[in-house]
């Protein structure tokens, strides 16, 4: 009896002969791999993109809520004295941008001086006031009223729709 010899296909011949797992060049399973990808890396440029202008917004905003120039441009101001590491200034601060929602920008700006800059530090002293603190300021830039201490958005809607009610006239 003759020994018969078994040959052992090698792995490259196995895909070519379309085992499971093999792909053949233009077969649907590699279009649609292709495909899901494709929709996949889309999605990921999206949600990057998105979150990189969320993060570019933010910034500008914080930007040009520091520029205490701005008080005396003809727009009424609220300006917080601000310590950005202190909970109730944060508090605070939600409370005022919750309190700004229904206020136009040319209506009444929200301004921060950061009392870790030395700007901030001259605003606050020249005023005589400490962290956790708003001064009203109108459109010409002298202040009208100062509001110490933590408030609810709705108390400062109401002192704020106040403020500009009488900047305006």
């Amino acid at each position: 009896m003759k020994r018969q010899k078994h040959r052992v296909k090698r792995k490259s011949a196995q895909k070519a002969d379309g085992a499971p797992g093999a792909e053949k060049p233009g077969s649907k399973a590699g279009r649609r791999d292709f495909f899901r990808k494709t929709v996949s890396g889309a999605l990921a440029v999206a949600a990057v993109g998105g979150v990189g202008w969320y993060l570019v917004e933010d910034v500008m905003a914080t930007i040009r809520e520091g520029d205490l120039s701005q008080i005396g441009n003809g727009i009424p101001a609220v300006v917080q004295i601000h310590d950005p590491q202190c909970p109730s200034c944060r508090a605070l601060q939600r409370e005022v941008r919750k309190a700004l929602e229904d206020f136009a920008d040319e209506d009444l700006q929200y301004l921060v001086a950061n009392i870790r800059s030395e700007e901030g530090r001259k605003l606050a002293s020249a005023h005589g006031v400490g962290h956790v603190t708003l001064l009203l300021f109108d459109g010409k830039g002298k202040r009208r009223d100062i509001l110490a201490g933590p408030n609810t958005s709705a108390f400062l809607e109401l002192q704020f729709r106040r403020h500009v009610a009488r900047s305006g006239s």
